[in-house]
């Protein structure tokens, strides 16, 4: 999703701030603040997930031997993260509408976004959409803002707290017990870096909403650009911050980047640079992901340095 924000919103932003005319009209004023909140729901809903995972690998009897989750299961909790946060951003679509206004510098005629719903919808989707304007503001900082934030640090507490109530067993001790410092690690800076995001748009709502009348057309659209730049700088930063901490998607993404520059040749040497590269990776995946080792690792063929 932060990749669909970049290569669809913010080109759609830059090329109303230089030419002050909305690229595709009136359905990008509904349809980029539909996919900007909705990354937010996405993000949000994707921590708490991390955490309740990262709860039950603490509190699990057999940490070390706990099974692979099944494809299905996994793409299950997926689809529930996307539909329900495209679901409770579908008000966005209704809010914003396209609206047009002259310039006092130029003279001509910009067009620009703005809040208000359309009079031609149905009285009852009329009312929903209204509450939702009136209440736009503080569902923000509670859901998309406070919920994540809370959520990850209530997670890591409970879990430090019942890690230092049990006795660390060898399989906590050594590899097991860095891979999920790491992983620790990699949630709260992902929480970091969307709280940080996130703080300069609720505190600009925030001012807005009891300081609009005192403030300038011209400042409202100032501090609208600014906090659509920190989601795109949120939505850059995330997905590098992936590769950097966890090191088997990291692994993973360069052996793909490297196979795809090399032509994948078929080689020996590159063959057996893969090959070796392969076992690797499925001992590091094995032992962030809880893998139980039932067997051991496939052996490479004989005559290999290894």
């Amino acid at each position: 999703w932060d990749f669909l924000i970049l290569f669809f919103c913010l080109p759609v932003v830059i090329f109303n701030e230089i030419t002050k005319k909305r690229l595709l009209g009136d359905m990008s004023c509904r349809i980029v603040p539909f996919m900007e909140v909705s990354s937010l729901g996405v993000t949000t809903f994707s921590l708490c997930a991390l955490g309740i995972d990262r709860f039950h690998a603490a509190t699990s009897p057999q940490a070390s031997t706990r099974p692979i989750e099944q494809c299905q299961s996994i793409i299950a909790k997926l689809a529930v993260i996307w539909v329900g946060s495209m679901t409770l951003s579908v008000p966005e679509v209704l809010l914003w509408q396209l609206a047009q206004d002259t310039s006092p510098v130029s003279g001509g005629v910009t067009e620009y976004c703005t809040m208000k719903p359309s009079s031609n919808l149905p009285e009852s989707i009329y009312s929903l959409v209204l509450t939702y304007q009136n209440a736009r503001m503080w569902w923000y900082f509670g859901c998309y803002f406070c919920l994540p934030i809370l959520f990850t640090i209530s997670c890591q507490l409970v879990t430090r707290r019942i890690r230092g109530t049990e006795k660390k067993s060898e399989c906590r001790g050594t590899k097991h017990g860095q891979c999920e410092g790491h992983l620790n690690c990699t949630i709260i800076a992902l929480t970091v870096i969307y709280g940080l995001c996130t703080t300069p748009e609720n505190v600009c709502n925030i001012v807005v909403a009891y300081m609009s009348p005192d403030m300038s057309k011209q400042t409202l659209d100032l501090l609208n650009l600014i906090n659509q730049f920190f989601l795109f700088f949120k939505c850059s930063v995330t997905p590098v911050l992936l590769l950097c901490l966890c090191r088997p998607l990291g692994q993973a993404f360069m052996d793909c980047c490297c196979c795809c520059c090399e032509g994948c040749g078929p080689d020996t040497p590159s063959s057996e640079s893969s090959a070796d590269s392969k076992l690797k990776t499925e001992m590091s995946s094995s032992i962030f992901f809880d893998k139980p080792r039932e067997t051991p690792p496939p052996l490479l063929a004989l005559g290999t340095p290894c």
